[in-house]
């Protein structure tokens, strides 16, 4: 029978010693019966990850989680807070401002600078689309939890083997780091990190710390 956890979030994503993601807190998770593809229900979750869908409707879904989902990985790839107090409408909510800045073709101007030395540009890139899939404000258009493993790890296979071809060179992304690194001065103080467990390790490291 599956489960829908209710409330997929960086917090609630453990690593142990071998970074293998445990999912913590399953307290709000309901099951599905087989015969069902959604389920009535009281919202619950958190704001910022919460499936827009379902909060309008009530209607919990296994694409309730895919959108949960699509935040935390958007969270890995800028380094920044699922909402944010700024002037600044389009970048309260990190879902929002992710997705227009792919439509405005703006993704390595947000990107975590850390993650532009990392990965290769194409890998970012494929991420970043998934991450837009993810955020579909219709759950029926967002991919299966399986697709979206599936899809990352054929990225993280593909990244071991050494014919993969990085697109630019590496002045580029030296040059792109510089120009990311001072967009956000609301995270220059403090650390977002999630709960200590142990044996684990939160999902999100600190702002200013190694990764």
């Amino acid at each position: 029978m599956p489960i829908i956890h209710r409330d997929v979030k960086s917090p609630n994503i453990l690593l142990d010693e071998y970074y293998t993601a445990k999912i913590a807190d399953f307290g709000a998770s309901r099951l599905v019966p087989i015969d069902q593809t959604q389920i009535s229900t009281l919202v619950q979750g958190t704001l910022g990850y919460l499936d827009p869908e379902y909060f309008q409707t009530s209607q919990l879904t296994e694409k309730s989680d895919v959108y949960s989902f699509g935040v935390v990985l958007a969270e890995l790839m800028t380094c920044r807070k699922p909402l944010t107090n700024t002037k600044s409408d389009e970048e309260k909510s990190l879902a929002t401002f992710f997705v227009v800045a792919l439509k405005e073709n703006r993704l390595f101007q947000i990107m975590d600078p850390r993650v532009l030395r990392e990965g290769s540009l194409e890998q970012i890139r494929v991420v970043g689309e998934l991450v837009k899939r993810c955020l579909k404000l219709q759950g029926g258009e967002r991919p299966t939890m399986k697709e979206v493993a599936m899809e990352l790890e054929g990225l993280r296979k593909l990244s071991k083997h050494p014919w993969t071809e990085q697109e630019v060179e590496e002045e580029e992304i030296g040059l792109m780091c510089e120009q990311t690194s001072d967009l956000y001065p609301d995270l220059s103080t403090g650390e977002y990190t999630g709960p200590q467990s142990s044996g684990s390790t939160p999902l999100i490291y600190p702002v200013h710390g190694p990764r």
